[in-house]
């Protein structure tokens, strides 16, 4: 099965980890280990709400500012794009937000699906509108993230799921994934493989 779009993950897929969720969680009031930061969010009422996005909204400015991309991811692009594959970043952050990082480190990314577009990973739903509007089958498409939301994502939509194995949590998530890369430049070995089936 030939891959024709590749849709990556953002914050520590294709720029360096930077958050602590952790401690965000913290500073808006909830428990360290409360589960995923914005179903938590949902919860709150109007006033909780506002106040736990500027947090957020704090520290994904702080991130875009800061960010460094990971090893490789550059030159990844660049080589996805040359030989005409589809560029697609779904992320959980705001869409605007991605695109400032990709004006920042001159990336080019084809379509971006961030939260304010629909249901967040690990719902289907970002893959089958990138798919959508790519004009491609989800088994022509490799999601690559470095969590285990992006994995359940790919599956739930009928991707491949490629878990990029860059941190000490990713044992915990690799029973999910399709294909494990410690470099995300290793996709290209991945997708030379499927498309010469």
């Amino acid at each position: 099965m030939q891959i024709k779009a590749v849709i990556f993950d953002l914050d520590g897929t294709i720029t360096q980890p930077f958050f602590d969720f952790d401690d965000i969680r913290e500073e808006i009031g909830l428990a360290r280990d409360s589960g995923p930061l914005l179903e938590s969010m949902e919860k709150m009422t109007v006033q909780q709400r506002q106040d736990a996005e500027k947090i957020l909204h704090y520290h994904e400015q702080k991130a875009v500012t800061e960010s460094k991309l990971n090893a490789n991811a550059k030159q990844t692009l660049s080589a996805l794009c040359a030989a005409g594959i589809h560029i697609g970043v779904l992320t959980r952050n705001k869409r605007e937000n991605a695109l400032a990082i990709a004006k920042k480190h001159e990336l080019k990314f084809d379509i971006v699906i961030g939260r304010e577009d629909g249901p967040v990973k690990p719902d289907a739903f970002g893959v089958l509108r990138i798919c959508e509007q790519f004009g491609v089958e989800p088994k022509e498409t490799m999601l690559v993230g470095d969590y285990l939301f992006d994995l359940l994502c790919a599956k739930a939509a009928g991707a491949v799921a490629v878990l990029l194995a860059n941190h000490s949590q990713a044992g915990e998530f690799v029973e999910h994934a399709d294909f494990c890369v410690e470099d995300i430049s290793r996709i290209l070995e991945i997708i030379d493989g499927k498309n010469s089936d």
